[in-house]
């Protein structure tokens, strides 16, 4: 570790001495130092995490200025600092360049934090027209300067601002990107239960024939499952609506007003439309990270749901003529290198694998909510991975159910001859013979027609018609084909309502 300046560094000291810091960054000695220590993956914080943080710093310097504790001059400077981070800084580099922390650091945040508050004081020099670095040149300081600690960490500590940074982004990428994208696939599905809702099809249980069922009500399901989804993550938004800001270090609120979080909480809530609240319990709050699971929790429960309606429709699709080819996927690409012709349900896959990371990521972040690897005593120590995972597993869920629902929904369809086809030679059609003959005649009448290579229909007119049926009557042709209507054993009470 080099503590030499170069041409292209600046020398900037924190509590342990002086550190190189590189001449045009933002950042300050408390960052590098990060930089060098953790050089693990090479991925930074997620953004969300950054913008999220210039929220909340700009709303605890407002909250301090209304509590008379920090000056108006410098109350804006901050606030201004916030927004152009919340831009991106694009005239200034990116954000990448002046948040290069990997996710894989100090477990509370601790570095991330003070990455923030360096360069929201260091944005203030530079609108200053000041060097970049002069932060926490005293002199600089009476003139009305930004002290990274003092004035933009007022009030906190990482202990809670990070955590509270976890729930905000988390919230607002719920908000924003996969609610709307879980309500345009529920729409999209229900549009097709609607409209495919006299498609008659084959029922099938345990990837066996099974009795006859309306493709609109097996698409009325898959809407459903979104639906859920959509309460899953207005259930999740409520979860993350609870902040551990007011805490500061361990939960008992030091060096902080006693009103400070229910205030920051208010300004949040105006800033983003999401209703946040202060926790109601900041020692929970600090040490465990049971909301966070309860989201992800959430979250893998929406990840599941996709897995089984993109499974389903590749099923659907299979073939298109060895296999069960009800549905049309679309073809959006050549599925093959040897195999011409081929098309594969490519985006089946795409949203499968998803699905896979999001469980993945559900995993790591149970991990490190673990007594004894991330929560452990007065504090939880694995909380940049699980803001890393918990938001990549936000979006790749959006990203995917948008893709799912423009590149292969909007233009799938029903096959409806395929369906008429599979429906008449299907075995399961006896099961509405059983309240007429019975369970063990028909279950002979179904294991005859296979043998011999007929349909139950058929088999049914040349064996049961003329036969007395359980309740006396004699059976007629006519009641074969009433019996035998597909769309009737769709229906409750219908001809077909036997016993699963």
């Amino acid at each position: 570790m080099t503590t030499t300046p170069t041409a292209q560094t600046r020398l900037e000291k924190d509590t342990m001495g002086e550190m190189p810091v590189p001449a045009d960054c933002l950042y300050g000695a408390s960052t590098q130092r990060a930089v060098l220590n953790f050089p693990v993956s090479g991925r930074p914080v997620p953004e969300g995490i950054i913008k999220a943080y210039a929220i909340l710093k700009a709303a605890a310097a407002r909250v301090n200025n209304s509590l008379n504790r920090l000056d108006r001059d410098r109350t804006n400077a901050i606030v201004e600092a916030c927004r152009e981070i919340q831009d991106g800084l694009p005239a200034l580099g990116g954000l990448p360049k002046h948040f290069p922390i990997d996710i894989y650091q100090t477990g509370s945040g601790t570095s991330t934090n003070m990455n923030v508050n360096e360069v929201i004081a260091n944005l203030v020099c530079v609108r200053k027209h000041q060097p970049i670095g002069r932060s926490k040149d005293p002199e600089w300081i009476k003139q009305g300067g930004i002290h990274p600690n003092d004035h933009v960490n007022m009030s906190q500590s990482s202990n809670d601002t990070f955590p509270t940074a976890m729930h905000v982004a988390a919230a607002i990428a719920i908000h924003t990107q996969l609610l709307p994208a879980i309500q345009r696939l529920a729409e999209r599905l229900e549009s097709h239960a609607k409209g495919w809702d006299t498609i008659v099809k084959i029922g099938r249980t345990h990837l066996q024939d099974a009795t006859p069922i309306r493709l609109g009500q097996e698409f009325s399901g898959y809407a459903s499952q979104m639906r859920h989804a959509e309460e899953r993550l207005h259930r999740a938004l409520h979860t993350l609506g609870e902040l551990a800001i007011g805490g500061t270090a361990v939960g008992t609120g030091i060096n902080c007003h006693e009103d400070f979080g229910k205030m920051i909480a208010a300004d949040l809530t105006s800033q983003t439309g999401i209703h946040f609240r202060e926790a109601a319990n900041h020692f929970e709050a600090q040490h465990a990270k049971d909301a966070y699971v309860e989201a992800s929790g959430h979250l893998k429960t929406i990840a599941v749901s996709l897995s089984k309606l993109a499974n389903d429709i590749r099923w659907m699709g299979s073939g298109p003529r060895c296999g069960i080819g009800e549905l049309i996927v679309p073809a959006v690409q050549p599925g093959s290198s040897i195999m011409p012709g081929k098309v594969n349900p490519v985006i089946c896959e795409s949203l499968l694998m998803v699905c896979c990371q999001v469980v993945g990521h559900d995993a790591a972040i149970t991990a490190g909510a673990f007594g004894g690897v991330g929560s452990i005593l007065d504090l939880n120590v694995a909380m940049p991975m699980m803001a890393h995972s918990l938001l990549d597993s936000i979006h790749l869920l959006s990203r995917a159910s948008d893709m799912f629902d423009q590149n292969l929904l909007k233009d799938l369809k029903p096959d409806i001859d395929r369906c008429k086809g599979l429906i008449e030679g299907s075995l399961a059609m006896c099961t509405s013979l059983v309240p007429v003959i019975g369970y063990d005649k028909s279950a002979a009448l179904a294991k005859e027609a296979f043998k011999q290579g007929k349909t139950v229909r058929q088999l049914a007119y040349e064996t049961v018609v003329g036969m007395q049926a359980i309740d006396g009557s004699k059976i007629a042709k006519g009641d074969i084909d009433r019996y035998l209507d597909p769309w009737s054993m769709t229906l409750p009470g219908g001809e077909g309502s036997a016993g699963g």
